[in-house]
């Protein structure tokens, strides 16, 4: 029997299918091409190795031995905190995502210490104004829940705005980087919130990070603090966060992830006071960087599963990531 392995991402280029057939081909398998995973499901059922993503696919491949996720998240893996299944290797394809998202940090962070928006509907007014008070990330104390590859890279990009302290968050207090001035425990984010001026999210989804910042917690941050989220929108009481905005207890706020997604038409939050809405793009596989990296790390683990080596992004079950 075809030893197959199935790939289900359209942003994938010549160059980056041939990288997968060559490092298949060498160990004896055949990669198969498709350009989403829903096309992907009727040829899934018999394939050992799947790369692509989707509860469907996850569940459609029956005799899969590994299945790797393209993206750094691996939700649609889980029910209720749950994993759907428990009889194969799981890998997400952290390391990848990085740059990009770093780099939409300091876009989004910009536009709302700029005032970017308000400009836009004064330009878009034909008006001439020129005097907002605007701040600078120069001097100010940042937190960043999450120190992994996102919260990393976030973290070396901001450091060239010269910012009073990077301080980043985890369950560990252990971080050996060396991105942040410090690294504090998950138990120590009430004692930060209060000497924060800009919180970033890099947070994985599952049962330990949702609802981490509650309503309670995010009534601790100063009234000028301002928050992006990047990683998951199930992290964050998007409620409470909305309210508080609209009623300027806090600055601003940059979401590209939700409680729903896509965000229904007539959800409350489109006209949210100083939120700035991107939907979910800041690390999806539109940068030719990210989708090579992508490729890369799993032709590095195809050689790992078939050396008999262990993975190198293996996904604790127990922990969601």
């Amino acid at each position: 029997m075809e030893k197959k392995i199935i790939v289900a991402y359209t942003e994938l280029t010549e160059n980056n299918k041939e990288k997968i057939r060559k490092t298949a081909g060498r160990y004896g398998y055949a990669a198969r091409f498709f350009p989403s995973a829903k096309e992907a499901i009727p040829d899934a059922a018999d394939a050992e190795i799947v790369y692509g993503q989707g509860t469907e696919l996850f569940l459609a491949a029956k005799e899969a031995k590994w299945f790797c996720s393209g993206a750094a998240g691996v939700d649609f893996a889980y029910r209720g905190g749950k994993p759907l299944r428990t009889d194969l290797l799981l890998t997400n394809s952290r390391g990848s995502y990085g740059v990009t998202i770093s780099e939409h940090i300091c876009m989004v962070l910009l536009e709302l210490l700029r005032r970017q928006m308000d400009y836009e509907k004064i330009v878009k007014e034909k008006k001439w104004v020129r005097n907002l008070p605007v701040r600078s990330i120069r001097g100010s104390r940042i937190t960043i829940l999450g120190t992994g590859d996102l919260g990393k890279e976030a973290a070396i990009r901001l450091r060239g705005f010269v910012p009073l302290c990077i301080t980043g968050v985890n369950r560990s207090g252990v971080c050996t980087e060396g991105a942040f001035d410090r690294v504090c425990t998950v138990e120590e984010l009430e004692k930060l919130l209060p000497v924060t001026d800009i919180l970033i999210m890099c947070l994985p989804g599952t049962r330990r990070t949702e609802g981490l910042l509650s309503r309670e917690r995010l009534e601790m941050l100063p009234s000028h603090a301002v928050l992006v989220n990047v990683g998951r929108g199930s992290a964050v009481d998007q409620t409470a966060l909305a309210e508080l905005l609209t009623e300027g207890r806090l600055a601003g706020a940059a979401l590209d992830v939700f409680e729903t997604e896509p965000i229904p038409e007539n959800d409350f939050i489109w006209d949210c006071r100083n939120l700035l809405i991107t939907p979910h793009i800041a690390g999806n596989m539109t940068l030719e960087y990210t989708v090579e990296k992508n490729v890369e790390l799993f032709c590095r683990d195809l050689e790992n599963y078939c050396e008999g080596r262990k993975l190198e992004r293996l996904v604790d079950l127990e922990e969601g990531y």
